[in-house]
């Protein structure tokens, strides 16, 4: 069993490596659901829709709030009374464990604002006058804890730059919307990964949304992993290109989606595709799954196809140095030829980027939407971002860096050997700081997140249609900002909860 133990600061000193080798059948994460948990899960289901029918039926004779609402004489309704049906008579149901408001820097402690019901309407409002409760925050992205120390860390430069740029520049990209920091922020990311040359956006989904489709197009074909981002998702179907998607993270169903698709040609005529691209990412935002990076690449180039891997979330959380999931995976940044990557999770800052060869770059610059048309990324954003990167890089503040890189793994390791000690069902891979648990039934997601509120835990549930119907979980997301009592109050807190809930599947099939 490793060691661990706790440095004076409260920070979790070096543990082992307690990476799972456990092969796991692709696609379900190695755990698989419970006879009685589904069951239940779906007699929920079923009896949430057939009330919420009967409510619809009879509701429109009592004016109720979340009864169909019948447009003025002679308009057609802008959504019909099916179409929103989940959101007015499930979502409604559990609103209080979504949305929530909150007060100050997204750091390892967060102020939650409240929020009441108003009599003549579904949403719940802001108090007025405004109150808040102090809680531990297990949701927000913030991987290294520059939210924390923000001041000590990126805080001076940030500042600086605010006096000298503007905080928007009104304008894209392409027009007048590239400053000295925007070059200067994409040579650095371009250094950092091993590429030729870099593209920043004003936003990480834009990000993929707008280069797929600008990539792909007519002839061509996309190859996706079935539990992609929805901003993937998005800009596969935003492009003239044909999608395949292939089994979770499996590099034998990638390799027979290829054959398949290079022996068949395109629909109707039979043709060659012109390119394929396989899309991937390198932690799975929902699953906390570590890509298969090293066997994907090597199928993509024996079959000759363009590898774009997503890493929104491993780029500055993953790797000795933080340089994503190539590094933790061994694999050479030549290998792939498409890296995106978001500023959100690991940098404090907002926004994505692009790094490839220069010739693919220097396209995009005049061909993708999200360069030519979008608002510049702020001028202060850049500042922060390129502060953090040299920070992470140990150009800056010392050994702080790498002090933070470790502090994440140790807290995800011990987070979640601690949650699979107390018998819940967990998704993901060791090292990595996105921990799912799940837990099934819809009416739990609200039990959950309300237990974990009133102990002074900020979780984040997730549901249909995020995630499949029967696969509700809360999904908590550790940082370098959490010190060692942090984590064991909060187990504490979740073994009390899932004890009262019946959330330890992996002891017992009634949890």
């Amino acid at each position: 069993m490793a060691t661990q133990t706790v440095t004076m600061n409260g920070k979790a000193a070096p543990l082992e490596d307690q990476r799972s080798h456990e092969k796991h059948e692709p696609g379900t994460n190695g755990v698989p659901i419970t006879w009685f948990a589904a069951y239940s899960t779906y007699v929920g289901y079923a009896i949430l829709i057939f009330l919420g029918r009967f409510r619809d039926l009879v509701g429109g004779f009592f004016n109720e709030r979340a009864a169909p609402q019948k447009p003025p004489k002679g308009i057609a309704p802008l959504v019909f009374s099916s179409e929103n049906f989940y959101t007015r008579r499930l979502y409604y149901r559990v609103q209080e464990a979504f949305n929530r408001p909150v007060k100050g820097p997204p750091g390892a402690h967060i102020d939650v604002v409240h929020r009441e019901a108003h009599a003549d309407d579904c949403i719940l409002h802001v108090k007025s006058p405004m109150e808040t409760t102090r809680c531990l925050n297990l949701g927000s992205y913030n991987y290294l804890g520059f939210a924390d120390d923000w001041k000590d860390t990126c805080g001076g430069d940030v500042l600086e730059a605010l006096e000298k740029w503007p905080v928007g520049l009104a304008s894209a990209r392409m027009d007048m919307g590239t400053t000295a920091l925007h070059t200067e922020l994409e040579a650095l990311v371009a250094k950092f990964l091993g590429k030729e040359d870099c593209l920043v956006y004003n936003m990480g989904f834009a990000t993929n949304a707008t280069t797929i489709p600008a990539l792909a197009g007519a002839g061509d074909l996309i190859i996706s992993d079935a539990l992609n981002h929805t901003s993937i998702v998005n800009g596969a179907r935003s492009s003239a290109a044909k999608t395949r998607v292939f089994a979770h993270n499996c590099e034998k169903s990638l390799e027979k989606v290829l054959r398949e698709a290079i022996s068949m040609g395109q629909p109707r005529t039979r043709r060659p595709w012109n390119k394929i691209f396989v899309a991937v990412e390198g932690i799975y935002s929902m699953e906390g799954e570590i890509c298969n990076l090293k066997a994907i690449v090597e199928v993509c180039k024996k079959y000759k196809a363009y590898l774009y891997l997503d890493e929104a979330h491993s780029i500055g959380a993953m790797g000795k140095t933080g340089r994503g999931i190539t590094e933790y995976c061994g694999v050479d940044t030549k290998d792939v030829n498409i890296m995106m990557g978001t500023f959100t999770k690991s940098f404090g800052g907002m926004g994505g980027y692009i790094a490839a060869d220069k010739s693919v770059i220097d396209y995009l610059r005049i061909s993708c939407s999200g360069s030519m048309y979008h608002n510049a990324m702020s001028p202060v954003v850049c500042q922060q971002v390129i502060t953090a990167f040299q920070i992470i890089m140990g150009d800056k503040c010392g050994k702080v860096g790498k002090e933070k890189l470790d502090d994440l793994r140790n807290n995800s390791n011990y987070f979640r050997r601690e949650l699979e000690k107390m018998g819940l069902h967990t998704y993901g891979d060791y090292d990595s700081p996105i921990i799912p648990v799940l837990l099934y039934n819809p009416t739990k997601i609200l039990a959950f997140s309300r237990e974990c509120y009133k102990r002074g835990l900020a979780v984040v549930v997730v549901g249909f249609p995020a995630t499949s119907v029967v696969l509700s979980r809360s999904r908590f997301c550790v940082s370098a900002g959490h010190t060692r009592a942090d984590l064991e109050a909060a187990v504490k807190d979740i073994a009390e909860i899932a004890k009262m809930l019946k959330l330890r599947y992996a002891k017992s099939s009634f949890g």
